[in-house]
């Protein structure tokens, strides 16, 4: 698999199936037993976590907490919050944040690094379906705002379908990948996630055009 700059890719699959170990082989918390892994030498890697667990007895703002470990300016941080949809909250505690507004300060700090690929792990876990469907928005106009290759780790099926240029059905392995449409008719990912052909059709939406890839960020 390979992904290009400019494109948003979305890994789908079962527990187990690998998603998570993928993207911590990307950003070196874990080497690959066999096989290579190809990393352009300029790719700045932004990484929003599954979750992130905060003492809520710790009193911190969000500014604060956007310059752990090292210093940021105010300008920085301020377009960092700007671009995950969230101005003006440095002032607020991040104990006060809703789930929802805690991930789009994940999302800002992530891309703090001006990030020319940006790596989601399950990044809507916990969010309900609106505070899921907001933020993949707001991960589509990152693409066009920052302009940086994305991989998302997602099991919301009606969302990648419509936020996605290409899906990747991982397994252990890959089975099918392809834009959605193509992805959708595949009877791998149908029987890997139990849906008939009426059912799968209905994660299909129209989908508005997108920048063309523009080289590759990373291949495996």
């Amino acid at each position: 698999m390979s992904v290009e700059s400019g494109e948003i890719v979305t890994i789908i699959g079962p527990n187990g199936s690998g998603k998570t170990t993928l993207l911590k082989a990307l950003i070196g918390a874990v080497r690959p037993s066999s096989g290579v892994l190809k990393i352009a030498p300029d790719v700045r890697v932004g990484y929003v976590p599954q979750k992130l667990h905060i003492d809520e007895t710790l009193p911190m703002t969000v500014r604060r907490f956007m310059n752990l470990p090292a210093g940021q300016s105010v300008k920085a941080v301020a377009e960092a919050l700007a671009h995950a949809g969230v101005p003006g909250l440095g002032m607020q505690q991040v104990m006060d944040l809703s789930g929802g507004q805690f991930q789009r300060v994940l999302l800002a700090r992530a891309l703090l690094g001006k990030p020319n690929l940006l790596l989601l792990d399950e990044a809507t876990q916990g969010l309900d379906h609106r505070g899921t469907a907001d933020f993949y928005r707001q991960i589509a106009e990152v693409r066009e705002s920052v302009g940086c290759g994305i991989v998302m780790i997602s099991h919301e099926l009606h969302v990648v379908m419509r936020k996605t240029d290409r899906v990747i059905c991982l397994n252990g392995y890959i089975c099918c990948e392809g834009e959605p449409e193509k992805v959708s008719e595949s009877p791998e990912y149908r029987t890997l996630f139990g849906l008939d052909h009426d059912e799968a059709a209905l994660y299909l939406h129209q989908k508005q055009s997108h920048h063309s890839p523009s080289g590759h960020v990373f291949h495996v």
